[in-house]
């Protein structure tokens, strides 16, 4: 996702993309998700990034978002 009016803010397995897709949706944050191994699988080729996808959200959104990514990570850690 090359688009300027979106950035990456987080890159990790299904389970936590879930989580967080979650999260970011109750605070009211529409993020898109990329999995370029599934886009590769479709396509009939291989992937070394299978079950890993990116989460993107709207510029204007990426603090609120990293909030929610830092809360997460953090619950993770205790």
């Amino acid at each position: 996702m090359s688009s300027p009016e979106y950035t990456k803010i987080y890159y990790g397995s299904f389970v936590m993309v879930t989580r967080l897709k979650s999260e970011l949706e109750n605070v009211g944050i529409s993020p898109i998700i990329k999995d370029e191994g599934e886009s590769q699988r479709l396509a009939g080729y291989g992937s070394l990034n299978q079950g890993y996808q990116e989460v993107h959200v709207r510029n204007d959104e990426v603090d609120k978002a990293m909030n929610v990514v830092n809360r997460i990570k953090a619950e993770l850690e205790d």
